[in-house]
């Protein structure tokens, strides 16, 4: 553990950080995210010296997902300024990757704005914490190489699904009121796809289409990318980095047994070294 609490957030964090306006729409905002690769932006305050405005919050897949797909009456000329985060969830350069584990696990969220002094000089993901745990020598997931099939430990048994004919408002609305990332679908009675936050924004606000109308079907990632009960945290880690995916269903002789997410990943680490982090809070 003491080689964990050596590292420091700034040798990880993402210091590019991609910038909008508070009165970027959230059509907008899905666009850019799908042409970037992103899931996450930075809204700042407007003014002619953009390079002197203030950070105000963030905006990420979710937010457009819960706050603006899920609305009653959902539009998507929102300005971000009005579903951003805010106020900000902030780490200092300095703490330890363990530190930034706690603090996203504790606000339920997979970025953090990372400061130096006053000023926010870049962004940590969960996906950072990912490549930095799951690859270091020593510590809790390493700790889970000697155990008997460690992706039973981490994954989830209780599997959110959607029947592929249905609406793809449905989804949203699934998704906001279990407050879950994503959906197996169902068709001919069995799991054949997957409908993610990911595929909300990039395929449906993105595009501008009609939520009410589109199938969840039409919008699914299918054949499903799974993996093996028996297989290692390191192989998930690097299909889901490979694949570009945030969720992986586990299989048991070919049948689903439970979700993996990036987040379950790490959560065990941030439950383990608690008493720590609480004792010098």
């Amino acid at each position: 553990m003491s080689e964990l609490l050596s590292v420091a957030i700034a040798e990880f964090m993402e210091r590019d950080l991609e910038l909008i306006s508070a009165t970027t729409t959230a059509m907008e905002a899905a666009v850019l995210m799908t042409d970037k690769r992103i899931s996450c932006l930075v809204v700042q305050g407007e003014g002619a010296d953009t390079d002197q405005q203030p950070i105000l919050g963030l905006v990420s897949e979710t937010d457009l997902v819960r706050k603006v797909m899920a609305a009653d009456r959902p539009d998507a000329n929102t300005p971000v300024g009005q579903i951003m985060s805010s106020p900000l969830h902030t780490i200092a350069s300095h703490r330890p990757m363990l530190d930034a584990s706690h603090v996203m696990e504790q606000q339920g969220v997979r970025h953090l704005c990372v400061t130096e002094g006053e000023e926010i000089v870049g962004l940590i993901s969960i996906r950072d914490l990912v490549r930095f745990f799951v690859y270091a020598e020593s510590g809790p997931i390493r700790e889970l190489d000697n155990v008997y099939r460690p992706l039973s430990v981490l994954m989830q048994t209780s599997i959110e699904t959607i029947d592929s004919d249905a609406p793809v408002q449905q989804a949203v609305q699934q998704m906001a009121s279990k407050k879950v990332g994503a959906l197996l679908v169902r068709q001919d009675e069995a799991l054949k796809g997957i409908v993610t936050e990911r595929d909300l924004v990039q395929k449906v606000l993105s595009e501008e289409e009609d939520a009410y109308a589109l199938t969840t079907k039409a919008v699914m990632n299918h054949p499903l990318i799974g993996i093996d009960i028996n297989r290692t945290i390191h192989d998930a880690s690097d299909l889901m980095a490979e694949k570009w995916i945030r969720h992986l269903p586990v299989t048991e002789n070919q049948k689903i047994v439970g979700i993996l997410s990036v987040r379950d990943l790490i959560r065990m680490i941030a439950i383990r070294d608690r008493p720590r982090f609480l004792r010098q809070k």
